[in-house]
């Protein structure tokens, strides 16, 4: 059966299809979904026109009912949609209960932000002029995601665009279409009008372009790489659209003498590893003082060793594969690309078998890198994490600034004063403190600066920034 496409309100059949595996297990098939073509963008993008005038001026009580029913719904197929997920992107079933829920309460979140539609009132300069400022939709939004989190980032992109009044048009990752398309079913039961909800799966080169370059597109969330996310930037910017990007990360977690050891272990090994490192704020460069660096590398290696690599869905696996092939070959390729620069891996970095044939990689944990290396200044997307050694607080904080992106920085200490200092200083979007950086909250900002982000923040009231315009009105009472 091939999964269809929504637009309109309806399910259209493509021409193409292309199948959605398991990557703990090739053999596995979880369906064939539809490949869309700028005819499909096309149509999505009128039915999201011609819908987006009515929903705009709909109560914000009608897009709170929505929302919740969305919500509902998703934390009632809780259990089937964490094992989709587990079984097309190969997050272990813990985490994926985990994104589903969190997903929930995304949409929750945003039903309730639904009811307070912002705006203020001021006095004029001149008597007897009033002044208004309102926030309004956009109109249609294109929304474009990532595949390392196939349900809580469309969730997060979703859910405040039809909360301020927007029409959306989603396009997933080609390479996960499966958790979008479940998504899309669930919506599509909320009581939405036709045209509100529209998803078009299919490739960024023919989709995600078309979507870009749609004079009907008001604005597009962008989850992705740099160079895309540039790109996308750029053609944008030809037809002022506006853009909202989050393009990865290089993270840095700093780790000082000072440290709770066990708990700087337990930072490290979830921020680096847990996901298989297939996230943009994972900790993949550990920034060690000297006095602690030996102790730090032998507990981490110790932990490491105890992690599971197996099926995703499998009772007891931390670590599931690596997404596909392509991104296995890429972590393969910085592997040598680090022993080659003269690091030493002093641990994993494997392909081991298992029951099924899948696309496993035991962590692996460089030692002996500098700075300027490029398994230390480029995005692997992996679970593969670099040891940084610094003499004190101050070069720490130096190497950790010492990159492109500025999306998210860690630090472990049980100085205030230090993490204060760091708090401040560091040059990323959002900071943590003995804390995972791959841990967020939903109402809260999220996204990064330099290379990481561009425009507004996601999540929590920040969104509203993005999903809507605002407006001054000038009266003169009679």
């Amino acid at each position: 059966m091939m999964h269809a496409h929504y637009i309109g309100g309806s399910w259209h059949r493509s021409a193409a299809a292309a199948p959605n595996v398991n990557p703990s297990d090739t053999t596995d098939v979880i369906g064939e979904y539809a490949l869309g073509s700028a005819a499909e963008v096309a149509a999505a993008c009128e039915a999201a026109a011609s819908a987006a005038p009515g929903w705009g001026r709909s109560t914000p009580l009608v897009r709170a009912e929505a929302l919740e029913a969305i919500g509902a719904e998703i934390l009632a197929r809780r259990a089937a949609l964490a094992d989709l997920l587990a079984r097309e992107e190969g997050k272990t079933l813990p985490e994926a209960l985990g994104e589903v829920t969190r997903a929930s309460q995304i949409f929750r979140y945003y039903a309730a932000e639904a009811l307070r539609p912002g705006g203020e009132y001021q006095h004029s300069l001149r008597a007897g002029v009033e002044v208004e400022v309102t926030r309004e939709p956009l109109g249609v939004v294109g929304l474009v995601t990532p595949w390392n989190f196939p349900l809580v980032i469309p969730a997060w992109k979703i859910a405040p665009a039809l909360a301020f009044g927007n029409c959306v048009v989603l396009k997933p990752a080609e390479l996960v279409p499966g958790c979008a398309w479940a998504l899309a079913e669930i919506i599509a039961r909320a009581g939405l009008p036709a045209g509100v909800f529209n998803l078009v799966m299919g490739t960024g080169s023919i989709v995600g372009d078309a979507i870009v370059n749609e004079p009907r597109v008001a604005a597009v969330s962008f989850t992705g790489s740099v160079a895309v996310g540039r790109a996308i930037l750029l053609a944008a910017a030809r037809r002022a659209a506006k853009v909202q990007l989050e393009m990865g990360g290089k993270n840095p977690l700093v780790v000082l003498a000072d440290a709770d050891l066990d708990a700087a272990v337990r930072v490290a090994l979830e921020g680096a590893f847990f996901s298989t490192g297939q996230r943009c704020t994972a900790s993949s460069r550990l920034i060690v003082e000297e006095g602690i660096h030996e102790r730090f590398v032998a507990a981490l290696s110790e932990a490491m060793r105890a992690q599971v690599i197996d099926d995703a869905r499998k009772p007891g696996t931390t670590i599931g594969p690596v997404v596909d092939a392509r991104q296995l070959a890429q972590d393969l390729r910085y592997l040598e690309l680090g022993k080659a620069e003269g690091s030493r891996l002093v641990l994993g970095g494997e392909t081991p078998a298992r029951e099924r044939p899948g696309f496993y990689l035991t962590p692996a944990l460089f030692t002996e890198t500098r700075v300027e290396q490029r398994l230390n200044q480029e995005e692997i997307f992996g679970p593969v994490a670099s040891v940084i050694r610094v003499r004190d607080y101050e070069e720490a904080l130096s190497v950790a600034n010492a990159t492109e992106f500025g999306l998210c920085a860690g630090i472990c200490t049980t100085s205030l004063s230090h993490a204060r200092h760091f708090q401040r200083n560091a040059d990323a979007g959002m900071v943590m403190v003995n804390l995972p950086t791959a841990g967020i909250d939903y109402n809260a900002p999220f996204g990064g600066r330099k290379a990481s982000g561009y425009g507004a923040k996601e999540l929590g009231p920040a969104a509203r920034e993005f999903y809507t315009q605002s407006k001054t009105a000038y009266v003169r009472g009679g």
